[in-house]
């Protein structure tokens, strides 16, 4: 992830999806892993919205469920990169899905974002 959107309602901009749950059972998804890829010269917000399964250009399909702060960062190879993770714990609905935006561009390098879940 690396492009910022700054809108408030997930309707436009980049936005990326990080979780599908199954289309007829649904998901749980446990928490949310945040990973730099290298060196990020700007610090950035992640917020994780939650979306019914319908479009995102609707606002009233988009929920922001929380945010996690993701600092500056420098590539190093003799100490390790951190990691950040947002619990989550919750079960979804099926067909709903996890979305993840950035406030700001952290830098050429990004942030991964891996979720700790399943479909059931």
């Amino acid at each position: 992830m690396t492009v910022a959107n700054t809108t408030t309602d997930l309707t436009a901009g980049t936005i990326y999806l990080a979780f599908t749950a199954d289309t007829t059972n649904g998901g749980y998804v446990q928490r949310i892993r945040f990973r730099a890829l290298g060196t990020n010269s700007n610090a950035t917000v992640a917020r994780v919205w939650v979306n019914n399964g319908l479009t995102t250009a609707t606002a009233a399909n988009n929920v922001l469920f929380d945010e996690i702060t993701l600092p500056t960062t420098t590539v190093s190879q003799q100490a390790a990169q951190a990691n950040y993770e947002l619990p989550l714990n919750f079960a979804l609905p099926a067909g709903y899905g996890i979305y993840i935006t950035l406030g700001t561009a952290p830098s050429s390098a990004g942030w991964e974002a891996t979720v700790i879940g399943g479909k059931y």
